[in-house]
């Protein structure tokens, strides 16, 4: 084992470990007692997988990433758990691990066991460091950073408990505690604490004039140091430590292992922006909170933050910065996206970040902010239409073109779906927009309200208000949109974004449409064996067997790819159309709250006219062909038998596989 630990790379063992939940991993294998575990501390019990017994003897600490077993005494970390239970080799288990927490095995490297020897070193030369920073904290030359700390509100415990110091304005004064305890020179630039100059001169401390704040990895061992600068003319405010052997700021978060500790007593993950918002918020009680180091969060960071806990909330500075920063970090996340697995954001108010919230008006100002979080895909459609103006049919495709190319990268098709769900919501309301003063159906009463009229006997009794008929409408379109995209797949690409927001009325549609999209990009030569494959040969013939798909002219014609390019379009319309209507129906009777009144009866007319409009043929040839109600061009003897098909299925007389029903 330690031969092959050799040839990895310094760290990344410490990573893997980091990122892998040893509870998840045992869980594969075990049960976990309920009574004696306790998932919110990391600390669960089962029966050993290496041992017959019937009592939750197997300790497992997922903080720590240690097991233990009292009866046989078996123990290690998630590494050998994997060796063990699948028999196989310390690369292997490392390799299953890796691709559990996706992360790539780089290449071995026979000098690993010395470079891990000099991080170590270089891990006790910050810790010299950190050390003598904290004693200069205490000197007459830190007084100002003594009084900015006191003004901050930082208490002697905070200032112990985030090892807080203090960096003298001298050019070499760590170089000569450092260089006096006999620590060697390449260590101390190799850590990132001091630096030679370009013209070959001594080196220089890189922190010089700062407050001091050690950032620890998540097992608590310092890897770089970040500085504020306590004169105003300073060129930068705030110094980290350059990237070294030690410390990765895009794969590294600040408080990393305090927050995790804390979001497993049950605790939400707050991403702030800086170290004093993360103080600020673990001094008011929001011990679950974390930082990235000087850059925009990064996937690397995001991922750590997910391992954390399944939905961080982003609390960024209201500036035009921190908003610049949460609208870059969705389209990271978006790809990413898994069910459980998102992010909310909490937009601090302009010109105020989680210190300010929390110094003006304590932890219950911060927590109706945190409780207020909106989903990322509110802060989306913000993003795509806060200050535009869309008055024209262009400007509204462009938006429309936008919002597809961002949903288009989300990989999970559930998640997507509920996202163009909520997003064509949200372009319904921008879209309709105000209502006016005065509107059909409604009558005008002094204080500028719309008061509703009496409601009319025939809105009770619209078509459109009745589900009856529409079910079995909907999926007869449903399936042969469906069948004529199998039948001829080369028309696939081109419906991919109306396919995405159809969400069929079956669960076997459903499943049908998710092996389509899965295999989009396949040969169509093997298209429906790769479908088949997943929803099972039965579900297809099913399909196939239904009257009024045979009946299609896309799938009669197959390979007609005009004809199916017309069927597909147009039963589509009809479909969205009628579902529109529904939509109006729902939207209206809303609007009204619980009187059903004369404005719905007004918009329901509306929406009826769009669905009439919709089912009527909008071209017609006059030799051959009509439109059919199907959306598909077919002769005049196809439109007719089709017709009678769908008013025998509309009032009931056929049953889904076309045998007389009771009904």
């Amino acid at each position: 084992m330690i031969q092959n630990t050799m040839s990895l790379p310094p760290g990344f063992l410490e990573e893997l470990r980091t990122r892998t939940s040893l509870s998840q991993v045992v869980g594969r294998k075990v049960m976990w007692d309920a009574r004696k575990s306790n998932q919110g501390k990391g600390d669960m019990w089962a029966p050993c997988p290496f041992h017959q017994e019937k009592t939750a003897s197997f300790h497992v600490d997922d903080r720590q990433g240690f097991y233990y077993c009292f009866g046989c005494h078996a123990k290690g970390d998630a590494i050998s758990f994997i060796r063990e239970t699948e028999n196989v080799g310390f690369m292997e288990a490392v390799e299953i691990l890796a691709r559990e927490s996706g992360m790539q095995v780089p290449a071995r490297d026979p000098k690993a066991q010395q470079k891990a020897d000099r991080r170590t070193e270089l891990a006790d030369v910050m810790e010299q460091a950190v050390q003598f920073f904290r004693l200069q904290l205490k000197t007459g030359a830190a007084a100002d950073a003594r009084e900015y700390l006191t003004r901050r509100g930082l208490s002697q415990e905070t200032q112990d408990r985030f090892d807080i110091g203090f960096a003298p304005d001298n050019r070499q004064a760590l170089w000569s505690h450092l260089t006096g305890k006999g620590v060697a020179h390449d260590l101390i630039i190799d850590a990132g604490l001091a630096a030679r100059p370009d013209n070959g001169g001594a080196p220089y401390d890189r922190f010089r004039g700062r407050i001091i704040y050690p950032i620890r990895n998540p097992r608590g061992r310092c890897i770089a140091l970040g500085g504020r600068a306590m004169a105003a003319d300073a060129r930068t405010k705030y110094l980290n430590s350059p990237e070294t052997e030690l410390f990765d700021k895009g794969r590294s978060l600040y408080n990393h292992g305090p927050a995790r500790e804390a979001s497993g007593k049950g605790q939400t993950l707050v991403v702030a922006e800086g170290y004093m918002d993360v103080i600020a918020l673990v001094e008011a009680g929001f011990g679950a909170c974390v930082a990235p180091l000087g850059t925009a969060i990064t996937e690397d960071q995001l991922r750590l933050m997910w391992r954390i806990h399944p939905e961080p909330v982003i609390a960024l500075d209201g500036d035009t910065a921190g908003l610049r920063a949460a609208m870059r970090l969705i389209d990271i996340a978006l790809p990413l996206l898994e069910a459980g697995q998102s992010l909310r954001f909490a937009i601090m108010p302009e010109g105020q970040d989680p210190d300010d919230i929390v110094r003006a008006g304590g932890a219950g100002a911060m927590q109706k902010l945190l409780d207020g979080a909106v989903p990322m895909v509110t802060l989306l459609w913000r993003r795509e239409t806060e200050g535009k103006n869309f008055d024209s049919p262009e400007r509204k495709a462009a938006l429309d073109k936008t919002l597809r190319e961002a949903l288009r990268k989300i990989t999970d098709t559930s998640i997507r779906g509920h996202y163009g769900d909520e997003v064509n919501r949200l372009r319904r309301d921008l879209f309709r927009g105000k209502p006016m003063a005065r509107q059909p159906g409604k009558v005008w009463r002094p204080g500028g309200r719309n008061v509703p009229l009496p409601p009319m006997p025939v809105t009770k009794g619209s078509y459109l208000v009745s589900a009856a008929g529409q079910v079995a409408e909907d999926r007869m379109r449903e399936s042969v949109i469906l069948a004529t995209l199998i039948a001829n797949p080369a028309i696939l690409p081109d419906f991919e974004g109306a396919l995405e927001g159809m969400h069929p009325s079956t669960p076997e549609l459903q499943a049908l449409l998710g092996a389509i999209l899965r295999h989009l990009g396949a040969d169509p030569d093997i298209l429906r064996a790769k479908i088949e494959d997943v929803v099972g040969v039965q579900a297809l013939e099913k399909l196939f067997a239904s009257s009024h798909v045979q009946i299609a002219p896309g799938v009669r014609n197959s390979g007609d790819i005009e004809v199916a390019t017309l069927c597909v379009a147009q039963e589509l319309a009809k479909l969205e159309t009628r579902r529109g209507a529904e939509r109006e129906i729902a939207d209206a009777e809303q609007d009204m709250g619980d009187l059903a009144d004369e404005g719905i009866t007004w918009r329901l007319q509306q929406a009826a006219e769009a669905r009439n409009k919709a089912e009527r043929s909008q071209t017609e040839d006059k030799t051959e062909y009509e439109t059919g109600d199907n959306g598909a061009r077919m002769n005049r003897d196809e439109r007719s038998a089709f017709e009678q098909l769908l008013d025998r299925i509309e009032y009931g007389k056929i049953g889904d596989k076309g045998e007389n029903s009771a009904q």
